[in-house]
């Protein structure tokens, strides 16, 4: 009795030791923790390898040590198996004080933008994930796609994501799990501002809107400013959002060394609207925008090497000085926000977007697609017409255009891509490509 009290004793303190970080929520336009303090995003995109970097909790331990030291609370994972053993990992974070924002889709499940439609599959597999995730207090938030609209004529895939949206917050409450947010990630698309973030987050019915929006931004290059790099014209138009928004990547890599500058502007004149950012990558690989590596890039060819020749475990040895930058502009970014008890939001639901032919055409008066739906472009069943175009093309780092105060209407470098993982999407090699890493772990 004795030893079978003890067990359970024991067992309950491994869980404790696991969830004792203070959960994340959302109140108005703006994130808490449960403890009521207002909680800004700073985190940093970790995949280290395609399918799940969250398995390795030695590895997990040691790149977690090493973000804390820069002021790291929050990484940003884009696929992981919901069949894996995620205890150590995400323990090893919650120790670190550092928070998961998580996508829910896989290779074969996201969204597309060329063929909407929205399954019985596709729910089953992002609620499979949720049903894991949800037990880590450190887990903040859910994304419901990344970057699926990258083309001005690819509104038609908007309702699709927002009942992606419903049915995973519907999952999440006849689930009885507590309310982690469930948002989305958007492509910095200049002509899809703000149509794409109010009708995400538009409407009367909490159930069927996201709960935060986020936004992939690499328009801030080198020596660019709060208004010519397109930020004022970001925050002006989040102005009257009545749910949290953050950058969801960000670091423009198209001048070196990085300085981080735009962290200033983030943190500082924007931070009464914005939520914080997460900074694009951990791993350094062909792309260019690791903060850290773990030894030099090796022959693929040669005997166990990775594929594309750059290590993917081990003890993470920081870059400089894009590491130390990151460090240093952090530091001194603290804004302290305000408590929930003395937060009262006034903002209220934004208007959807009117239809416009050519520029947003999506019916705002239109249901959500309903489970097993397929979109048929040039029909009126979504409240869409038109054609969509692949957008799978990632380009290595965008600028702002020409015009001042106009961000970028590229896609971003995006979500584990450039290297192992989504880049694969939409290229004939991607099976090919997928199998040798496979092969090799």
């Amino acid at each position: 009795m004795v030893y079978t009290r003890s067990l359970l004793l024991s067992a309950l303190a491994g869980l404790t030791a696991v969830n004792a970080i203070p959960t994340i929520e959302v109140k108005g336009s703006k994130f808490f923790t449960s403890e009521g303090n207002q909680f800004y995003v700073k985190g940093i995109a970790y995949q280290l390898v395609p399918e799940d970097p969250l398995i390795d909790a030695t590895q997990c331990r040691l790149d977690a040590t090493l973000m804390k030291t820069i002021g790291t609370n929050s990484i940003r994972v884009y696929h992981v198996d919901p069949n894996g053993d995620h205890t150590g990992c995400m323990k090893a974070f919650a120790d670190a004080g550092i928070y998961l924002w998580l996508d829910l889709d896989t290779f074969t499940t996201q969204i597309e933008q060329t063929s909407p439609h929205w399954n019985q599959g596709q729910r089953d597999s992002f609620a499979k994930v949720m049903d894991e995730f949800h037990q880590f207090d450190n887990t903040a938030g859910f994304f419901v796609g990344n970057e699926i609209l990258t083309t001005a004529n690819g509104s038609a895939a908007a309702p699709y994501v927002k009942a992606a949206a419903r049915d995973l917050k519907a999952h999440r409450t006849s689930k009885g799990y507590r309310n982690i947010p469930v948002g989305y990630s958007a492509a910095d698309i200049a002509s899809l501002r703000p149509m794409l973030q109010n009708y995400l987050a538009c409407g009367d019915k909490a159930a069927e809107t996201i709960d935060f929006f986020s936004l992939n931004a690499y328009s801030w290059c080198g020596g660019s400013t709060y208004e010519q790099s397109g930020y004022k014209v970001l925050e002006q138009n989040s102005t009257d959002l009545h749910i949290p928004i953050f950058m969801s990547e960000t670091g423009c890599n198209t001048v070196r060394p990085r300085d981080f500058k735009d962290q200033e502007a983030i943190y500082g004149e924007m931070s009464d609207v914005w939520s914080g950012s997460i900074v694009y990558e951990w791993i350094e690989e062909a792309n260019n925008y690791g903060l850290i590596k773990y030894g030099d890039k090796v022959d693929p060819a040669g005997p166990s090497a990775p594929p594309d020749g750059f290590p993917r475990s081990g003890t993470p040895t920081p870059i400089s000085p894009d590491f130390p930058n990151l460090g240093n502009v952090w530091k001194t970014l603290n804004p302290s926000g305000v408590k929930a008890s003395n937060y009262n939001p006034t903002n209220k639901p934004v208007a959807c977007p009117d239809f416009t032919s050519g520029v947003w055409e999506v019916n705002p008066t239109s249901a959500l697609p309903t489970l097993g739906q397929v979109h048929t472009f040039g029909s009126q069943a979504t409240g869409t017409s038109g054609s969509g175009s692949s957008g799978s093309s990632k380009p290595s780092g965008s600028s702002a255009t020409g015009t001042a105060g106009q961000a970028s209407a590229t896609a971003s470098p995006g979500a584990a891509p450039k290297s192992l993982s989504r880049e694969l999407k939409g290229m004939g090699a991607a099976l090919a490509g997928l199998m040798a890493v496979f092969a090799w772990l």
